[in-house]
């Protein structure tokens, strides 16, 4: 609708209306008008677009800001081709998306961040953003919607491997850390530094979290993982790696599309059903613990998943108990969202600050690297063109129709007391972020407020956001806790308060954490005794004396192996102690002897030690291949013209291994027959048996990719093998192509 203006209204109230004026020109900005037919979604809501091109294109992850305005990473590097070439061309954004006429469409896109190289994660925190940047990971002030002061947080965060297996998430939980996916480290910004500490490796691709605490991922073919327990709780001994308490698969990985799907393996047996229907997830990923608050009361904390390469997303139901936690799907044989649109491509799901869900849709037609796509997808992506579908991307909403959403707030405007009362919320993206504006604002006034509210009832947690603001602000007492512990009613904030007190170990309160630990014991509360086992560790480093109660809780909890890593996490240096003075159980004594044994070799759990990913063998793969072969095989493995033949359709791709390893061993020369044609090349292929920079491993890498791209079905090679070719020399030091045809390179 076209309004006429007067000329003199202030240019602020022009921006109200989404209208700019250029002389007496009325402009309107461009709200998406995107059609969702083909789009199923469960009975009772709603799907709609909010965001789309060209305000934005290849989207992979947002964040709310405190004025609820959406920030988005662009990740417009990532395949741009089949070949994948230019993916470290700096063209990545972070960009701020606006609904100035607030219709509930954004209308207005700037940019904040650009030049960057594959970014794919941020999260608002301290006041600035935390992003990603290659490599990188950077904290960035924040001026009036431009970048202030830059700070690098970690030069190493996420290197090694592509993209697909970088690190990402950054996602602030509830105990004040930043947990992340893919990466074994948390971060934390403490009293002007930034800490960087090791916690278990988690998921692939995105990271969400439960009302308690608890984090949830998954990976390609493992739709839902999660942890049992708080974070960093079980990984008190070094020497000891759980397998229990944390990253377990929670449900099946059953994938209900409405259309034939095109996947990266598709040909092998049992990945499409009879009518060329996915049948597992091959791609899962972004997961959300939806806690919103805004949607009916079933749906509470729903475990959402994305499912890029059949556009659906899925609904698990979770089940909690004091010790595990398992997610069934929500209707037999239907999904949440399922569209026959190949292009939706789901993968990031985000609690809103008015209680919708958020999907980032990236909107493309390849959602497989380089490294991993198959010939046979290359071929099913090229010939439905959708390999030219790149530069487009959505953020879509979804509401539910009887529940009525939250007014969007301003946080920044918020005073006190209104930040103290959204702690009670039934939103959870609320209950976090005023729980970090509070300890940004360290106004020390209101700690009463807070203890009064960390000793109430636990509706929606706000107990525990209460205690991690006082810690945040460095006002939380030994008293105060001792004082929750005793009055709480709620097993889940005496686990947060029994971490907590961690901090207060020393022998002048000894006999006061025994006192505690009794009266717990005595509530013979399944949830409440297992924290207990996690929180006496430090206590242990100063007193044999809570030996005992970690002995009373083994034998009552003998069989459950949950409460047994706990123990052994408790008990870091003290095994032996414990073994010979407690009689442990069978399952404890194995435990507790494997972390003797470890600590005696100087096998740490490996969270301990590695420091950055490691390049997996089909990126690694693929690099070589870049750097040695695609110069004259082209990147594509089509071949160049009088220089090169074909990978593709290629016999000796096809063939025998040894024979393949023994060309890129040896090297070729002369004209040579490829799938039926004669190719008569000038130049010689030099061999890599006198490179000293390429192992046998590299090589069985470059051959894992070549595969993996090029070959009808793809085979492997050990570098075992390799090394036994290594002596097999041809006749005048190059293969031609007599001798390769004549040769029996299986024997």
């Amino acid at each position: 609708m076209t309004t006429k203006v007067p000329f003199k209204i202030a240019f602020a109230s022009l921006l109200m209306l989404s209208i700019f004026i250029v002389g007496f020109k009325i402009i309107s900005f461009k709200e998406p008008k995107v059609s969702l037919e083909g789009y199923q979604i469960e009975d009772g809501f709603e799907l709609s677009v909010i965001a789309s091109e060209s305000l934005l294109k290849a989207p992979v992850s947002m964040d709310f800001d405190n004025k609820g305005r959406m920030w988005v990473v662009e990740m417009i590097g990532y395949m741009p081709n089949l070949e994948g070439i230019g993916e470290d061309e700096p063209n990545g954004k972070i960009i701020i998306l606006e609904d100035l006429d607030k219709n509930g469409v954004i209308d207005h896109s700037k940019t904040f961040l650009d030049k960057l190289v594959l970014p794919r994660g941020l999260a608002h925190v301290y006041g600035g953003l935390l992003y990603v940047d290659g490599p990188k990971l950077w904290f960035v002030e924040i001026k009036n919607d431009k970048p202030g002061k830059k700070t690098l947080v970690d030069p190493v965060y996420a290197e090694g491997g592509n993209v697909e297996h970088s690190s990402n998430g950054l996602m602030m939980n509830i105990d004040n850390w930043i947990y992340n996916s893919n990466y074994n480290f948390r971060y934390q910004l403490k009293n002007g530094k930034w800490i960087k500490e090791p916690t278990s490796y988690r998921g692939q691709w995105g990271i969400t979290k439960d009302n308690f605490g608890r984090l949830y991922y998954n990976n390609n073919s493992v739709q839902l993982q999660g942890d049992y327990v708080l974070p960093n709780k079980v990984i008190r001994n070094k020497y000891f790696k759980p397998s229990i308490s944390e990253g377990q698969k929670l449900t099946n990985n059953k994938v209900f599309p409405i259309h034939q799907t095109s996947v990266n393996r598709g040909y092998q047996k049992g990945v499409l059903d009879e009518r060329g229907f996915l049948t597992e997830v091959t791609a899962s990923c972004g997961p959300l613990i939806y806690r919103g608050g805004a949607f009916p009361n079933a749906y509470d904390q729903n475990a959402f998943v994305c499912v890029p390469e059949a556009n659906l997303i899925k609904r698990n139901i979770l089940n909690f108990d004091n010790t595990q936690t398992l997610a069934n799907q929500a209707i037999a044989g239907k999904e949440f969202i399922a569209s026959t649109d190949e292009g939706f491509r789901p993968v990031n799901l985000f609690n809103g600050p008015d209680g919708a869900m958020y999907i980032v849709d990236m909107h493309r037609g390849i959602i497989q690297h380089k490294a991993y796509i198959s010939q046979y997808l290359t071929e099913q992506l090229a010939n439905k063109k959708l390999d030219t579908l790149q530069n487009a991307g959505r953020i879509l909403k979804v509401v539910n129709k009887t529940s009525k959403l939250n007014s969007i707030p301003d946080l920044t405007k918020a005073t006190n007391k209104e930040l103290l009362a959204l702690l009670s919320s039934p939103n959870g993206w609320l209950r976090d972020r005023c729980q970090q504006i509070l300890i940004q604002k360290k106004d020390l006034t209101i700690s009463k407020d807070l203890i009064t509210l960390a000793k109430s009832n636990n509706e929606f947690s706000k107990a525990i956001h209460a205690l991690y603001v006082l810690e945040g602000l460095n006002a939380l007492p030994f008293s105060v806790l001792s004082d929750v512990i005793e009055q709480s009613k709620q097993p889940e904030t005496i686990a947060h308060a029994l971490g907590l007190l961690e901090r207060f170990a020393t022998p002048q309160l000894q006999s006061k954490m025994m006192a505690i630990s009794t009266k717990l014991l005595a509530q013979n509360n399944e949830a409440i005794d297992l924290y207990l086992a996690f929180s006496l560790n430090n206590w242990l480093k100063s007193s044999d004396a809570f030996l005992p109660i970690l002995a009373q809780i083994e034998k009552k909890y003998a069989d459950k192996k949950v409460f047994q890593e706990a123990i052994v996490s408790s008990l870091d240096g003290k095994e032996e102690q414990y073994l010979n003075t407690q009689n442990p159980s069978a399952l404890l004594k194995n435990n507790l002897t494997l972390a003797i044994t470890n600590h005696q070799k100087k096998e740490l759990n490996p969270i301990f030690v590695k420091e950055k990913n490691v390049v997996d063998n089909r990126t690694k793969g693929l690099q070589l291949f870049r750097s040695i072969c695609a110069t004259c095989h082209g990147a594509d493995g089509k071949g160049i013209q009088d220089l090169a033949p074909p990978l593709k359709g290629s016999e000796y791709v096809d063939g025998s291994m040894k024979r393949l390893a023994s060309i890129i061993l040896h090297g070729l020369s002369g004209p040579i027959n490829v799938n039926g044609k004669l190719y008569q090349l000038n130049n010689e292929m030099p061999g890599l048996i006198n490179n000293k920079d390429v192992s046998d491993e590299d090589i069985a890498d470059v051959i894992r990719f070549i595969q993996n791209a090029f070959a009808k079905e793809g085979k492997g090679i050990s570098a075992s093998e390799i090394k036994k070719l290594r002596d097999k020399k041809p006749i005048g030091g190059l293969f031609n192509e007599k001798q390769l045809l004549e040769t029996d390179f299986e024997k």
